[in-house]
């Protein structure tokens, strides 16, 4: 891939120690690729901090928005004027959420279901933007363009960061 840069995957030893310290089970999809190869610039999985620091960025992505951009839904029950109160709550949503895995820049894969297929979404605050109908079809779209390719009927709906997408089964693209 021209897109991307690569460097030599992970080993299996690796990839265990990662989803064990971070308490995530990578998709068979995921494993795969980083198996195989890993991008140079995305996310290290030997360097703890790194990947917390991503692991957090969704959480504090919507905070920022929470705080500065007036996000709330009305799921999420009457907003609190306290602003720690407003942290709590948010705090449960993404907690009740499929944790997000960080592929490359602000893409991420979520890690529920557990297996192959799960979409692609861009995170920055609560600008969720679908960005690949599976792990493949990400990785040829950063490669050749969003358009590159018709994008499937069927996209796996993920609690959560597909509504917050504005892709669900019932609005589609």
């Amino acid at each position: 891939m021209a897109g991307m840069i690569w460097t030599h995957g992970y080993t299996a030893a690796e990839l265990e120690r990662a989803q064990a310290l971070f308490r995530l089970t990578f998709p068979p999809d995921l494993v795969a690729l980083l198996r195989d190869r890993r991008p140079v610039g995305g996310p290290d999985w030997t360097n703890e901090a790194d990947i917390r620091s991503r692991l957090a960025w969704p959480y504090e992505g919507l905070m920022f928005d929470v705080e500065h951009n007036v996000l709330w839904w009305g799921e999420w029950g009457e907003r609190p004027t306290d602003a720690a109160e407003r942290a709590e709550v948010l705090r449960d949503v993404v907690a009740r959420a499929p944790m997000l895995i960080p592929v490359f820049s602000h893409r991420y894969l979520p890690a529920t279901p557990g297996r192959a297929g799960n979409p692609v979404f861009s995170v920055h605050q609560s600008d969720v933007i679908l960005y690949g109908a599976n792990l493949e079809d990400y990785l040829e779209r950063e490669e050749n363009g969003w358009g590159c390719r018709p994008w499937p009927q069927a996209i796996r709906e993920i609690d959560f960061w597909s509504e917050l997408s504005g892709v669900t089964a019932d609005r589609g693209l």
